[in-house]
């Protein structure tokens, strides 16, 4: 115990015990995305995307479209010089651009390849905009879970400011109307309903795909099966390049270069979504330790970064060559089922673009007007998958003392209170930790007997739901201990967790924890971190830490912790402040 902890506070009297911190919640008045949102944070706007080349030298993006111009140019110059080359011309006679497919495969496209084509796309709407705008409120990638200055290779931001009570909330930017879902800054809690729910759906399609395709041979089309793959691929690049395009014969065969897009699209890009997407989540990672040491939530955040560039780039090529390289036939092969220059697929094509065009405009105002709707939707699909891992138990030992991160974020609003500025002020002398509700022994515990019961420590990683992570050492006493000096009724099922400080839209903050997870390894209030006492930023006197859940639902500058049967009683009834204020879910296992 530190030599300069003042002595115990006086005692208080049983009544105090026994109040409620309820009484100093808000709730909130309307369920609408105004300009009041998240207490009227303003726009910021970051800087062009960068991304670090060496130690510190950044490189805007935005160069990259001039000079992918140049090179464009360039290489169509060297491809319409090659194809004067003999020796070119004998090898794309030799490799004209397709392999040879079986002679059972299928011809043509049946209808559910139709309407499998239109929903991917139309998910990939709202998937791919829901996701930058997850982006824009960490708009910062890094490939060690040491996340900080220094560490980043990709940024949308200006480097990170040397105030050492900057928080992880400042640095959020503002996305363009239009781009980010919903489009406002940090709205990272309906942009992750967006994301997850429709996921949810993707994937389902994506499942039911997968079973077609192999049910009825159309694999066989998407599956290189030959090494002439390769340079039939180089040929059509080639033919691309010169400007004398190869011959369009989708609707038997696709070309080499197709079939290696659609191959690593459908097999490789889709799937490796899924499996980034998971290992961003806290309850798996700390979990199953041999998958976190390989796929960090950095390397898979980065990692599921550029999946979506590659879905991007390849929406954005496709559409283009499908338009540039007989239109009328392409759509009518996709979309209407036929192989023919009628207009038949241009219209059904037409008419499943306003659907998207509609859904595009609808989105984000509809969030805005509706975002209660919107997350309860976003449950109802994730929900399930989100209930599953609550009950994932993570055992300590994974990291140690040389993995503590040189930088760990501040994030949230800071306590300012004259209650808490008094306290702050006399070393916490006179702080007690009120612990009441549905429990048969309520008590006040000041920081000595706090540091008199038996002591727990943890090295852990802390998983923030805007994206950045960190290794720190954390000491102080386990759930399991509170809850056996209390004694829980049977009737306890959450505990609230109150902070001293106040929320975004005023009110104290709090958080509502399911209470097996209270008797979890790994759950603890910490007043230590990394061998010193808690900071301020960093929550003192006391946090909570439970390394199954997201960074917002560690409570800090906790000044009381409440036994009931359901949090639908306690403040706007969703099961914590952010939940209430900011549409977050109260499990966020993933």
């Amino acid at each position: 115990m530190p030599s300069d902890l003042p002595a115990p506070a006086p005692d208080v009297v049983p009544e105090a015990v026994m109040k409620s911190f309820r009484s100093e919640l808000s709730v909130k008045k309307h369920d609408v995305i105004d300009r009041d949102w998240a207490g009227g944070i303003p726009a910021q706007y970051g800087v062009a995307p960068r991304i670090r080349i060496g130690h510190s030298k950044w490189f805007n993006l935005l160069w990259f479209i001039p000079i992918g111009f140049v090179i464009l140019v360039a290489a169509i110059a060297v491809a319409r010089g090659l194809r004067t080359v003999p020796a070119v011309q004998d090898f794309m006679t030799t490799y004209p651009g397709q392999s040879e497919l079986p002679s059972w495969a299928p011809v043509g496209f049946p209808a559910w390849l139709g309407w499998q084509h239109f929903l991917n796309a139309f998910f990939l709407i709202f998937i791919i905009r829901s996701g930058w705008q997850i982006l824009a409120d960490h708009p910062r990638l890094y490939w060690t879970r040491h996340s900080g200055p220094g560490k980043n290779w990709f940024r949308m931001q200006h480097p990170i400011p040397p105030n050492p009570l900057y928080t992880a909330k400042e640095d959020s930017i503002t996305l363009p109307a239009g781009v980010g879902l919903p489009g406002r800054r940090h709205t990272i809690g309906l942009a992750r309903w967006w994301h997850l729910g429709v996921d949810t759906l993707f994937l389902a399609n994506g499942i039911i795909f997968y079973v077609l395709i192999f049910s009825t041979g159309q694999w066989v089309r998407l599956v290189p099966l030959h090494w002439d793959v390769i340079p039939n691929s180089i040929s059509v690049a080639i033919q691309y390049l010169s400007m004398n395009w190869p011959l369009e014969t989708g609707w038997t065969n696709y070309n080499s270069l197709q079939l290696i897009a659609y191959f690593i699209t459908v097999f490789i890009a889709a799937p490796l979504a899924l499996i980034t997407g998971l290992g961003m989540s806290p309850a798996l990672s700390t979990k199953f330790h041999w998958v976190s040491r390989v796929l960090s939530i950095q390397v898979a955040r980065s990692l599921h970064f550029f999946v979506m560039v590659w879905f991007v780039v390849f929406i954005v090529i496709h559409v283009t060559l499908v338009m540039a390289t007989g239109a009328l036939q392409n759509l009518n092969h996709m979309f209407a089922m036929r192989d023919d220059d009628s207009w038949a697929g241009f219209w059904i094509f037409a008419a499943s673009m306003v659907v998207m065009i509609v859904g595009w405009g609808a989105a984000s105002p509809a969030t805005r007007r509706f975002p209660r709707v919107i997350q309860k939707a976003g449950y109802a699909l994730i929900g399930p998958a989100q209930r599953l891992f609550e009950h994932v138990d993570a055992k300590p030992g994974q990291y140690t003392e040389k993995d503590i991160s040189p930088y760990f974020w501040h994030n949230g609003k800071y306590p300012d209170s004259d209650e808490y500025q008094r306290l702050r002020d006399g070393n916490f002398a006179d702080y007690r930790l009120r612990i009441n509700g549905l429990v048969d022994n309520p008590v006040e515990l000041d920081l000595v007997t706090l540091r008199g019961l038996d002591h727990h420590e943890q090295i852990t990683q802390h998983f923030c739901i805007q994206g950045w992570s960190g290794v720190a050492k954390w000491g102080g006493v386990s759930m399991q201990t509170i809850v056996d000096l209390v004694r829980p009724r049977p009737e306890a099922k959450w505990v609230i967790f109150y902070s001293f400080a106040d929320g975004s839209d005023g009110g104290i903050y709090y958080d509502a924890q399911p209470i097996e997870q209270m008797s979890y390894d790994l759950t603890m209030l910490a007043y230590d971190m990394n061998d010193e006492t808690l900071s301020y930023g960093h929550g003192a006197p006391l946090r909570l830490r439970n390394e199954v859940q997201l960074g917002f639902k560690m409570v800090k500058w906790i000044k009381g912790i409440e036994f009931v049967e359901h949090f639908a009683e306690v403040g706007g009834g969703h099961g914590g402040y952010n939940n209430d204020h900011e549409f977050f879910g109260y499990s966020q296992s993933i």
